[in-house]
């Protein structure tokens, strides 16, 4: 009759001070065993907040880097990990929200502009006022790309403050047409924002 093989006892978890010694000396099992132990605790934390599975799991890894980067900067004078971690999260939860609805606001704006009074965009406003706002910055960088014939509708409707019906008597171009042109270019210009949302 053979004599049982008896298994070595499992070490005991490591805990999260441990762990986070071993991150700030760049040992990135430990960042994986962090991962493995918090990973849904704060996936929760963020979903809390922005709502959206996919913008959590993309948030989540970004937390998960910047663990690994700020990790230098972590005290257990000052608390306990998870503390630190959770804190953090909040913080990055937070500032996604803001980005998102600073987004949403931007386009609101652009339509409503759009709609209303396209003169908006060049008057009461400096020259100082339009290099610094994002809004207007990623526009005219976007109006780049544009076709030309677009371009030109889009340039004398928001920069020249000219309604359709002027833009279609200065250019010969019928009106029906001009109108095309703008939406088309509006378009485009709203596509492009919500490609460009993280640059807000």
């Amino acid at each position: 009759m053979e004599a049982k093989t008896l298994s070595a006892p499992e070490p005991p978890p490591v805990g999260d001070e441990t762990l986070m010694a071993q991150i700030q000396e760049r040992a990135p099992e430990a960042l994986a065993a962090l991962y493995d132990r918090y990973s849904g605790i704060l996936k929760s934390l963020i979903m809390g907040v922005i709502h959206n599975d996919a913008e959590a799991d993309d948030l989540l890894q970004e937390i998960f880097m910047e663990i690994w980067n700020q990790a230098a900067h972590y005290s257990a004078q000052k608390g306990k990990p998870l503390g630190w971690i959770v804190t953090l999260t909040r913080r990055r939860s937070i500032d996604r929200l803001r980005k998102k609805q600073a987004y949403a606001r931007a386009e609101e704006r652009l339509q409503n502009e759009t709609e209303q009074q396209p003169e908006a965009w060049v008057h009461n406003s400096t020259e100082d006022d339009i290099e610094i706002s994002d809004t207007r910055r990623l526009i005219l960088n976007i109006l780049k790309n544009l076709p030309p014939a677009q371009r030109e509708a889009i340039d004398l409707a928001f920069y020249h403050g000219m309604s359709q019906r002027e833009i279609a008597a200065k250019t010969g171009i019928p009106l029906g047409t001009i109108k095309t042109r703008l939406e088309l270019g509006l378009k485009k210009i709203s596509e492009a924002l919500r490609g460009m949302k993280d640059e807000f």
